[in-house]
């Protein structure tokens, strides 16, 4: 590759939203805009519902729709609710929705996702391909090995496989890591654990993988005075009440069944908050309701707006039964936060057990109320550990630094075996 000219990066991802999405968006800003030309590659969510609706704008997004593919304006204007493409279309960079690929496990999808993706990639002419998640980042990584991309580099947020899983579909996860690697020339590994795990698997060896944090302004999340009480008022919560408040898709992994039960458990006074949609939203209203807290346990969905609302919060809880590194426990340690968190991997890496934080089993509704409560009752200990949380990150999660980690891999010498 040569660094006389600007570098072609594609940054692929299945679903452009979330935390895995956020994280993606924020190391693409982080590259020096004079030396490189940014595409964002994701996944058609938002394709059948919407293109297939209404129609293609135009007769050239109708030849790209058949061929599975949206390019730009078109993109953009596909894009499913919380999904991040159009700030980076904003930002300048070049947009590109493939149908087929899609986050559930399907063979007929799987198989044109990569076969479209690799013709776009080749289309694309990229230096550079960059991939994200569990099913961009292996077809992905496939798909830019057929397509010549001359280096590729693939960020583990986490591992697909998990203890939550059958051992043979464990065991396939593994398998697919693997023939994915084989196609990685360097890997950016999300926590420390994830480092461990990938080199005891035998993913990858010490010279092609490096620990790199996601990109948040940590300062940029300071509460300013008044904050919490116009975020109170905002959010319309009664006067006096205690809030804890977490952040993250409705699904299985983030446990917010197990938040709800362990609301619950606490004093009428707490009241529960959840920033986030995703398919457990009926259920989970089902559940407040049984529970009897429908009062105090609100599920705000979706929103844009979560810097004004983290000011709200007396705690930040999460309840999640696997991590990669959540951005939103950076941004409740930059707004001052006190923070409970499952003792997973990556949660790990930035709550230290009673120094910066609290850390509790997962899938104990029992033991995350009782870590709650320790905060609320102790408000002087509880400030003093989210005092400690913000002086141990540091720079840890500059920008800057993410810029220079991602150039340095981009043009490295490491390669694939």
């Amino acid at each position: 590759m040569s660094t006389a000219r600007k570098l072609r990066v594609a940054t692929v991802i299945t679903r452009f939203n979330g935390g895995a999405g956020q994280v993606a968006l924020n190391g693409a800003l982080a590259l020096p805009e004079g030396d490189y030309e940014r595409a964002i590659v994701t996944g058609g969510v938002g394709m059948d519902s919407k293109a297939r609706a209404s129609g293609p704008a135009s007769p050239d997004a109708a030849s790209s729709a058949r061929n599975g593919v949206l390019y730009g304006d078109e993109a953009v204007a596909n894009a499913a609710a919380g999904d991040l493409t159009p700030r980076a279309h904003a930002a300048g960079m070049e947009i590109v929705q493939v149908g087929p690929l899609v986050p559930q496990i399907s063979p007929r999808d799987d198989m044109a996702a990569l076969k479209t993706l690799t013709q776009v990639l080749a289309d694309g002419r990229y230096d550079v391909v960059h991939t994200h998640s569990a099913k961009g980042g292996v077809i992905g990584r496939v798909a830019a090995a057929r397509a010549g991309v001359p280096r590729i580099v693939h960020t583990w947020h986490g591992f697909p496989f998990n203890e939550f899983q059958s051992w043979p579909r464990r065991r396939l996860y593994i398998r697919l890591e693997r023939i994915a690697a084989k196609r990685t020339d360097a890997f950016l590994a999300i926590g420390s654990e994830t480092v461990t795990t990938a080199l005891r698997l035998g993913l990858t060896t010490p010279e092609r993988v490096r620990l790199s944090w996601p990109a948040v302004d940590v300062a940029a999340y300071a509460t300013a005075p008044g904050s919490r009480a116009q975020a109170r008022r905002r959010l319309d919560l009664p006067l006096g009440v205690k809030v804890v408040g977490s952040v993250g898709r409705l699904t299985f992994q983030k446990g917010p069944e197990i938040f709800a039960k362990a609301i619950a458990r606490l004093p009428d006074d707490v009241f529960g908050l959840w920033v986030g949609g995703g398919p457990m939203a009926d259920e989970l209203a089902e559940l407040t309701a049984k529970l009897g807290v429908g009062d105090r346990m609100r599920w705000l969905g979706h929103r844009d707006d979560v810097a004004d609302v983290l000011p709200a919060f007396d705690v930040m809880a999460m309840a999640s039964r696997w991590e990669g590194l959540p951005c939103v426990l950076v941004e409740a340690i930059g707004a001052g936060i006190p923070l409970v968190a499952t003792a997973v991997p990556s949660n790990q890496d930035l709550v230290l057990a009673g120094e910066t934080g609290m850390l509790v089993r997962p899938e104990d509704p029992e033991g995350l109320a009782g870590g709650i409560a320790a905060l609320l009752d102790d408000p002087s200990a509880a400030a003093r550990m989210a005092d400690r949380a913000r002086e141990r990150v540091g720079d840890w999660f500059s920008p800057a630094h993410l810029g220079a980690v991602l150039d340095e891999t981009y043009r490295g010498s490491s390669h694939r075996p």
